[in-house]
């Protein structure tokens, strides 16, 4: 089914809509995009990415998305102008009613009609007999998702992969992950206290150089070529490795667990360390991001203590976790928290409500297996 112009419904997931309109064989030369005040922002953005590809680009603003009589008239405008079947409504999209309404005015207009199964990556034709499905070839990566809802990333994609020399040291971090906590804890201060003079170096106190857990936390991190002590002064190697010996350490290791079950989860873009800026220039970083059963999974990462009074409050990072990626990915995102340090029992239910996930202390021994239940099992599968 090969459309000239596609009718798409906007809501507010991006992926049903773009997964047709990109696809090779079924890129259309137009869409017009049909809209509610509540979503214009949504058809902005998503046409700000047709665009990018070459196709051209009309909006329809509805006034009353409730008016099905309305509705109705503004689609035969549409229709007006456009018929046959080299026009193709997309009804995924859209409210219920709207939904209806295209439908009902595509029948009249000999429009095809289909709708997208972004779980299958299937397009579901329909018409007067049974419904046929086909399979989409577009994949959508996550520059052209994020830009969908209004969000460009900032520089170049970060994918990088597992250096070496840090493979033994995180396997010890994570093997040993009750006893290495405390000293961690003053190594990220360590850490803070060069960023904060903007300095690779930092002196050890005596009661630091006489502990024997940070002692140990220190060779460990030395023998990754992380950073070196010689006498009272620690020295970070570079910038990026102070970055990394102060929680830059976990992102890498999520990361990498990812990396490995690439295949059974089904990932079609991933990246580390992503800047990403709204239309007003407000940013935000995620730790980890990829896209799988074309949804946006986010992955913050913490190595600070969260379970004491005077510590930032991990009910405080679980709310904005949710916010951000409802925001930055639509209802389907879905948000996960791996921390390093334990979680009350009040604010693991406090994820459970936000439906957000949670990987902690030793269960971090077990991500990748944690991952392959958080993404869901592949269809077909």
């Amino acid at each position: 089914m090969k459309a000239t112009t596609h009718v798409l419904l906007i809501s507010d997931q991006a992926a049903p809509n773009l997964l047709a309109a990109l696809d090779p064989d079924l890129k259309p030369k137009e869409a017009v995009l049909v809209t509610s005040r509540k979503m214009r922002r949504r058809a902005e953005a998503l046409g700000g990415v047709l665009r990018d590809v070459g196709i051209t680009v009309e909006t329809v603003n509805l006034d009353d998305e409730h008016d099905f009589a309305g509705l109705e008239a503004a689609l035969l405008d549409i229709a007006g102008v456009r018929n046959g079947p080299s026009v193709a409504l997309n009804v995924t999209g859209g409210t219920k009613l709207m939904a209806l309404a295209a439908k009902s005015v595509a029948d009249t207009a000999n429009w095809s009609v289909f709708y997208v199964d972004v779980d299958t990556d299937e397009m579901i034709v329909l018409g007067q007999g049974r419904p046929t499905r086909r399979k989409l070839s577009e994949h959508l990566r996550l520059r052209h998702y994020l830009r969908s809802y209004g969000f460009e990333i900032e520089g170049d994609i970060a994918r990088r992969g597992l250096e070496p020399r840090h493979r033994e040291l995180l396997q010890t971090l994570i093997i040993q992950v009750g006893r290495m906590e405390q000293a961690l804890g003053q190594l990220n201060g360590l850490g803070q206290d060069c960023e904060n003079k903007r300095a690779l170096r930092t002196g050890l106190s005596p009661t630091q150089l006489d502990n024997p857990d940070l002692n140990a936390l220190l060779r460990n991190f030395e023998g990754a070529e992380v950073l070196r002590v010689t006498g009272d002064t620690l020295q970070f190697t570079s910038e990026a490795d102070r970055a990394f010996a102060c929680g830059g350490w976990l992102e890498q290791y999520m990361y990498d667990a990812l990396t490995e079950a690439h295949g059974e989860l089904g990932v079609r873009d991933k990246a580390s360390n992503l800047t990403v800026a709204d239309g007003s220039g407000v940013k935000n970083e995620i730790d980890v991001a990829f896209l799988a059963r074309n949804r946006l999974f986010m992955v913050e990462c913490k190595t600070a203590r969260m379970d004491r009074p005077e510590s930032p409050k991990a009910n405080e990072t679980l709310f904005k976790l949710s916010e951000i990626s409802k925001r930055v990915g639509g209802l389907g995102a879905r948000g996960m928290l791996a921390t390093y340090r334990p979680l009350r029992e009040s604010e693991r239910r406090l994820a459970n409500a936000l439906n957000i996930e949670v990987i902690c202390g030793a269960e971090l021994a077990q991500t990748r297996e944690r991952l392959k239940r958080w993404v869901g099992p592949q269809v077909g599968s």
